[in-house]
C-alpha cells in the first residue's frame, strides 16, 4: 500500500507561498507558508501535519491493541503535540501524545499497558523515532 500528498512552493523561503494536497483529496491546495509555519499565520504546516498524522495512528493503534486484548472501546480521543526546536537548526525534537479514553472494564494497569504498546507499535511512531514521543493516558 502506499498513500501519497504533494507541495507547490513559489518564492523565497519568507515571503513565498505554497499548497499541500493530499492523494485522497482532504487537503487540496491547503495554503502553508512561512508564517504558517513559524508565526501564526492561515493555514497548515508540516509540524502540524505530523502531530494530526500521529494521533490518527496512535488512536487506531490503541483501539486494535483493546480489540486484540477484548475490551470494546466507547471512545478514544488523541491530540500530539509536536515541538520543533531551533537550536542548530529547526529539528522535532518532542511529540507528546495525550489521551483520553473509555473502555468499560478495563483496569488501569491493563489499559496503561495497552496504551504503552499502542505508542510504541503504531506505524507513526516508529517512523518518528528520531523524536522524543512521550505518552499521556488517561481512563475516563
Amino acid at each position: 500500500m502506499e498513500r501519497s500528498a504533494s507541495a507547490v512552493w513559489h518564492g523565497n523561503l519568507k515571503e513565498g507561498k505554497g499548497t499541500i494536497t493530499t492523494q485522497s483529496g482532504t487537503l487540496s491546495n491547503a495554503q502553508y507558508s512561512f508564517s504558517t509555519r513559524f508565526a501564526d499565520g492561515v493555514g497548515t504546516n508540516p509540524e502540524e501535519l505530523i502531530a494530526a498524522a500521529h494521533a490518527g495512528c496512535y488512536t487506531m493503534a490503541l483501539d486494535a491493541q483493546l480489540t486484540e486484548a477484548g475490551f470494546k472501546p466507547d471512545a478514544i480521543e488523541t491530540s500530539a503535540v509536536v515541538t520543533l526546536d531551533f537550536h542548530d537548526s529547526p529539528t522535532i525534537t518532542k511529540i507528546h501524545l495525550i489521551n483520553k479514553s473509555k473502555i468499560p472494564g478495563i483496569d488501569k494497569r491493563k489499559f496503561d499497558e495497552l496504551a504503552g504498546k499502542a505508542k510504541d507499535g503504531c506505524p507513526v511512531s516508529k517512523v518518528l523515532k528520531a523524536a522524543e514521543i512521550t505518552l499521556d493516558a488517561k481512563l475516563v
